[in-house]
């Protein structure tokens, strides 16, 4: 496991603010709050006021479903005597990085909590792909993070611009950034967005650098990371588990392993956001309720036509709005099935209790 540096007493919870404040105020006694910096299946480490400690999750916390992430602050039962602490329950989340279930039934996951800018990051070459990157930007606008995109390893190519260009046709408004991680080129771009007391995480896949940014920052290896095949240019994991850390200048960085494609899972505020440009052109459809598919008047179509729209933008928002219907109905279907197994436990142990009040 990474080692997280080493802090002062004077060190802070990063992130804690006013509302923390406020929802922690219940809590007395035997009571401290920290923050999730990493989580190994039952055991968290805690940054708290002046040092980090090792904590378990409560079971009756795990019984409800609740589950601490990275970014969490939560409330911990000082044991301190017994050297003993323990996660008792989870503050309200400000922003959560989710991806949606993939069985059927199960909710979306939470992969951080907290965040304030999400760090989208890609690579010139192979890694560069504009459809993944939609699907991203969806996600991390439904986290509620602010999304920049970071595209890295711009050493490699003789024409960086043509690749930032490239990225702009589907980013809007979203900042785009090009650095090289290994040469430390273009990072003064990044530091609008890694203030202190600001919490920052990396998404992308395995390969596009997000290890060696880490290192960078730091100025040595905080993160181990390993070269790319050279045939397709993908890498492999080297970050196994999310992990925070603290920034020399005071605020946090959470790495995630390499994803490369995420589910959506209730992401329609993200979509219409990551496609606002296809959104907006839809207000102008004959019908309200247009699908952009055989309706006449269609402005979507239209606009497709004349070459406003990319068709294969066009044709990534159809896809990625069919699979939020399917994962939506999907989740419908599995919560009705847990309702039914509910249903049925009820009655199991109705029965039971009816035979045992019977033969008393």
């Amino acid at each position: 496991m990474p080692e997280i540096p080493p802090l002062n007493k004077k060190t802070k919870i990063i992130g804690w603010n006013e509302e923390l404040e406020s929802a922690f105020s219940i809590y007395e006694g035997s009571y401290m709050a920290g923050r999730v910096m990493s989580r190994h299946k039952t055991v968290c480490e805690i940054l708290i006021s002046g040092a980090t400690i090792k904590a378990g999750i409560s079971g009756a916390l795990l019984r409800i479903g609740k589950q601490p992430v990275v970014g969490d602050f939560i409330v911990l039962l000082d044991q301190s005597e017994l050297n003993l602490y323990t996660i008792v329950n989870i503050l309200p989340r400000r922003t959560c990085l989710s991806r949606g279930a993939v069985e059927d039934g199960a909710e979306e996951q939470i992969i951080a909590a907290n965040i304030d800018t999400l760090f989208i990051m890609t690579s010139v070459g192979k890694d560069l792909n504009l459809r993944r990157l939609e699907r991203y930007l969806t996600v991390v606008y439904s986290s509620g993070a602010k999304p920049v995109i970071v595209l890295n390893k711009i050493d490699l190519t003789d024409n960086p611009a043509e690749a930032v260009e490239k990225i702009r046709s589907v980013a809007g408004d979203v900042p785009v950034v090009a650095i090289s991680a290994l040469s430390k080129d273009g990072l003064v771009g990044l530091e609008p967005y890694i203030g202190p007391d600001e919490t920052v995480a990396l998404i992308g896949s395995s390969g596009v650098g997000k290890s060696t940014l880490i290192n960078t920052f730091f100025d040595k290896q905080i993160q181990k990371t390993m070269e790319i095949r050279e045939d397709d240019e993908k890498g492999r994991h080297t970050t196994t588990v999310r992990q925070s850390f603290l920034l020399p200048n005071g605020g946090v960085i959470i790495d995630n392993p390499g994803i490369r494609e995420i589910q959506l899972g209730d992401s329609y505020d993200g979509l219409e956001r990551a496609f606002s440009d296809l959104v907006e052109i839809g207000q102008k459809c004959h019908f309200k309720d247009c699908t952009h598919n055989q309706e006449p008047g269609c402005a979507v179509q239209i606009a497709v036509k004349n070459g406003t729209i990319a068709k294969e933008r066009f044709e990534s928002y159809q896809k990625l709005m069919a699979e939020l219907v399917f994962q939506s109905e999907k989740a419908e279907l599995g919560l009705k099935r847990l309702e039914k197994k509910k249903y049925k436990g009820i009655q199991f142990n109705a029965r039971k209790y009816k035979e045992y009040k019977e033969n008393r």
